[in-house]
């Protein structure tokens, strides 16, 4: 307990930079998208008042969505002060934790901190409240509504339709609010009602989910911020980059790679480790990722040579420290399990086509060789651990498949 205490063997210095609300200094790969949000909203600052800009901020979960916005919304509120010496206030409502209209607008008058209490007041009576609020003051409010296809789905349709033209349902000279309408599912917003949905689409960002390369600049930056200098090997953000990069296969997800590399950081201070390798790496993987129960299952439908040559990859992962195959070791190794069984080993083509199989399952990592290596070729690894556990499932299988039974 001692030693816990005083914080011996900690790798995590600061362990919210790890935490899914954190919001760093900078966002590797989303500069653009907050030049286009500024984009659609610098009329705000040169037309104050004549229009409310209305933006729809999409893409899958863990693709940045939510600290773009947050981002933008902090910058756009100094610079109007800086360059206008405009009050511009942005404030961010999770609409799944406030899922009514009320609910969205009693958070305003807290957020806002107006002297009313919303007991027994209408929505129309809260709304004309925080504007006339907003021009005593002569303020503009830009209001993200996070999860929005969530509210879609569950407020009535006054609610969405009194949202989306507020403008047109309540007479103000001046258009103080601007709106953000943050979404993982676009399509939830296309089916609108056509009054509502041309009215809520009118600007659009999609977010792509991130790419191995992209993830690995995020990844390399949050553990310079929350790691000791040093402690996190190069090969252990590789694995996780290359197991949710988009590119290989992946989600595409940034919060699930960075809970990841938490995950694998706790796992190498428990062993006394000074250091976060690729391993722990893989351990916190096949704790975290939502698809791995899916390849264990998965493992129980491969035919009779793709789990040969699992088995052989399995094999060179726990004969050595290395983590990746060349194919060429991997065919030889394959070779030698179908000996080991007695069966004709595939030709090198069909051998190829199983390793993309395997890859796609999720089961397999694959690179091309770098610098350092004769040739071009293409080199292999387990996304899993070679526990006992997948060893047992392996063995399994394929005893199954010998016998005949499956």
């Amino acid at each position: 307990m001692e030693d816990i205490l005083a914080g011996k063997n900690r790798l995590i210095q600061r362990p919210e930079v790890l935490d899914p609300e954190y919001i760093p200094k900078s966002l590797p790969h989303r500069e653009q998208k907050i030049a286009d949000l500024t984009m659609i909203f610098r009329d705000a600052l040169t037309m104050p008042g004549k229009f409310s800009i209305r933006a729809v901020v999409f893409g899958r979960t863990g693709t940045g969505k939510t600290v773009t916005t947050m981002t933008f919304g902090k910058k756009f509120e100094q610079k109007a002060m800086e360059t206008r010496g405009m009050r511009i206030k942005y404030i961010h409502v999770n609409c799944h934790k406030h899922r009514t209209l009320f609910l969205i607008l009693n958070y305003l008058i807290e957020k806002m901190m107006l002297p009313v209490s919303s007991r027994g007041l209408s929505s129309q009576e809260m709304f004309k409240i925080i504007h006339e609020y907003l021009e005593k003051r002569n303020m503009y409010l830009i209001l993200a509504l996070d999860e929005f296809d969530y509210f879609v789905n569950t407020a009535s349709q006054d609610d969405v339709y009194f949202l989306a033209r507020v403008y047109d349902e309540l007479n103000f000279l001046e258009k103080r609010i601007h709106y953000i309408f943050i979404a993982r599912d676009f399509s939830s917003l296309a089916g609108l009602d056509k009054s509502i949905r041309d009215h809520v689409l009118m600007n659009t960002v999609e977010f792509e989910p991130y790419t191995s390369a992209q993830l690995r600049d995020i990844l390399k930056d949050r553990a310079e911020e929350a790691f000791v200098p040093g402690s996190v090997l190069d090969e252990a953000i590789d694995f996780i980059a290359d197991v949710y990069g988009a590119d290989k296969g992946g989600l595409g997800n940034a919060r699930l790679a960075i809970e990841t590399l938490a995950q694998a950081g706790i796992i190498a201070e428990k062993e006394g480790s000074l250091v976060v390798t690729r391993e722990h790496a893989k351990l916190a993987n096949a704790r975290l990722n939502p698809y791995v129960a899916q390849i264990r299952d998965d493992i129980q439908a491969l035919d009779l040579h793709q789990i040969l040559l699992l088995k052989a990859i399995i094999n060179l992962t726990k004969g050595g420290k290395e983590d990746f195959f060349s194919m060429g070791r991997v065919e030889e190794e394959y070779q030698r399990v179908c000996q080991i069984y007695n069966q004709q080993p595939r030709r090198h083509t069909q051998v190829f086509e199983y390793v993309k199989k395997l890859r796609h399952l999720g089961i397999l990592n694959t690179r091309a060789s770098g610098k350092g290596m004769r040739g071009r070729t293409t080199l292999i690894s387990l996304a899993l651990p070679a526990s006992m556990e997948l060893e047992a499932a392996v063995e399994d299988v394929l005893n199954a498949r010998l016998s005949g039974k499956v």
